[in-house]
Formats: C-alpha cells, structure tokens, sequence
C-alpha cells in the first residue's frame, strides 16, 4: 500500500548528509541487478514510479539486501525473524557525521583506515553500522551487543564477507547493565563510539509506537513490524534518557579511552537532561548534530572530556597515517 509517507522514503532524501550515497529516488532496477530476490517486492504505485511495500517486513529485509549489496559489496547479509532491520541511509548518515565530527580535530581532514577504530554499542544482528563505516572509510570497529543471537548473526555477517574479515570485532556483553566494562580490553583504545539506544519506555509504549508507524504508512493494526526489533532494541525503562544517562556516567569513567563518545537521540524534549548530565560529569566539550531523513528529525550528542590541545595531540598521534 503507498501512501504520502511510503513516498517520502522513497524520494525526500535533499536533507541527507552531502556524502550519502542515498540522497537520489532508488533505481529499483539498478538495485534488483543487485539482489534479484527484491524483484517479486517492486511495484508501480499510484504516483507512476516503482516502490515497494514498506509495511512489509520481508520487502524492506531485501530492499536493506539489495541497497548493502549494490553500495557497499556486501554478498551476504540476513537478519533473524523480529530482530531489526534498519533503514540504511538513516545509518549512513550517522556515519558521515561521525566521520566529520573526527575531521574537526584534523584539519578538516578524516582520517580512514585500519587504525580508526570505533566502538559500536548495541550492534544488533543487522551489524550495518560497523558496515558502512568500514566500507566508506576503511574503520575497523569493534561492535557489542547483550543479546547472544544478534552477536553470533552479526558475526556471520562479517565472517561470510570477505572485506569485512579482521575489521569487525563483534563482542558478547554480558552484563546488560554495562556499556564499556567487559567490552572495552585494558589499554584498548578507541577514536570514536557510536549508539543508536532504545527509545521507548516500556513494551506497552513501543507497541503503541508501532500503531503509530503502521498508521502513518496506511497500514492495518495488525500488520507486521516493518523494521522489526528485539525488546532490548525498542525499549529500556526510562527511555533513551535513562540509558543515555547511564552511557554518559560510565563514559565519565573511562575519560581517556576515547576521543569522542557520541549517541542518537530520537526526542529533542531528552536534551535538556543529558545536557545536565554531561554537564555533571564535566564534559570538556558537548556538540548536537541535527540529521533528518523526509518528515524524520533526529539528532547527534558527542562528548569528549579531551581540551582542544589533547585533541590535537590525538589526531598527530593516530590520524596521521592513512591504511585505507
């Protein structure tokens, strides 16, 4: 079914980041030579242009097939039943900016290759994170994740591509109370770390969530989790804020093992309280970046408890030289 929503993933892609590879209206016969298993998906809607159902959670899997294929060399990808399937070119951008955000401590230069090392926390079974930042800058990453089925998938993922071997280190966590002790190795350090939390406060908030979405694509009540999701990646009691608030005091802890801690931040309304926090841990210096894919708006929060001469000192000292 399409409707003005579905169309506007289909074609409001200006407000993506300059470097996405996504900013133009899919060639669907482009990305079908790609993934021939996306044809039986693809139809001519109303507005006379080729679509796909996007209420349907097995169209959007080969769609994210043929996009990660077509883009990124990606021979394989697959995702369990109900675990999430994220819409790529929402996660590209969080990667591009990321990708800016260690520039500024550069010269406006990013830096790529294998010595970038970023820390993805909560990876899930989909691992298009750590792909897209390898693949577009050569990063290696090591991703983490409280739930068994989505390491050993996302681990899968990376073993049965071969320009993903050796750049993905993909690490069980298993105390879910946890964001880098357990994961992060002594002496381990990393340029960058990203996060996309849950963002709803309950499993009753993130139903009716899905309500809304399938509402808003022209759906009925009972269709299927276009975008799926495990509990632990929908929801966290207290919302995003709470386990945003978590992630900053932990971070506080280990203020040298990263250059910049960064995370999502899906309502504008939580800032103000992260703000707080990271104001009490004593961040050295805050930035927001504003991302927004069609009617979508969300946001970037990174932290670093480096001054600008120790950010300089860490970009001479591992930025330099390039393996990419």
């Amino acid at each position: 079914m399409e409707t003005e929503r579905s169309k506007d993933l289909l074609s409001e892609k200006n407000n993506l980041h300059p470097r996405n590879k996504h900013r133009s209206r899919y060639d669907f016969r482009e990305l079908i030579a790609a993934c021939k298993q996306l044809a039986p998906f693809v139809f001519t809607n109303k507005y006379k242009v080729e679509s796909i159902d996007f209420s349907k959670s097995e169209a959007v899997k080969m769609l994210n097939k043929a996009l990660l294929k077509r883009f990124y060399n990606i021979s394989y990808w697959d995702v369990p039943p109900g675990y999430l399937c994220p819409p790529i070119p929402g996660r590209a951008d969080y990667i591009h900016y990321t990708a800016d955000l260690l520039a500024s401590c550069n010269d406006g230069v990013i830096p790529v290759g294998k010595d970038i090392r970023l820390l993805d926390i909560g990876v899930g079974a989909n691992c298009v994170y750590p792909i897209i930042g390898h693949q577009e800058y050569g990063w290696n990453f090591v991703a983490s994740d409280i739930d068994d089925i989505a390491v050993k998938n996302a681990r899968k993922i990376v073993t049965s591509n071969p320009d993903l071997n050796n750049a993905i280190d993909c690490r069980f966590q298993s105390d879910e109370s946890l964001f880098f002790k357990g994961i992060i190795k002594e002496d381990e350090v990393f340029d960058l770390t990203i996060c996309n939390p849950p963002f709803h406060t309950s499993e009753k908030a993130a139903a009716e969530g899905t309500r809304r979405k399938n509402k808003n694509l022209g759906t009925r009540r009972d269709a299927d989790t276009n975008f799926g999701g495990q509990s632990h990646e929908l929801y966290y009691k207290g919302g995003e804020t709470s386990f945003i608030y978590l992630m900053i005091l932990q971070s506080a802890e280990i203020p040298k093992s990263c250059l910049w801690y960064t995370t999502l931040v899906s309502d504008k309304d939580n800032l103000p309280a992260i703000y707080k926090t990271l104001e009490k841990v004593d961040a050295i210096e805050v930035r927001t970046i504003n991302m927004s894919q069609g009617q979508k708006k969300s946001r970037i929060v990174a932290w670093t408890f480096l001054n600008k001469d120790q950010q300089k000192e860490w970009a001479q000292k591992r930025f330099q030289v390039s393996n990419y």
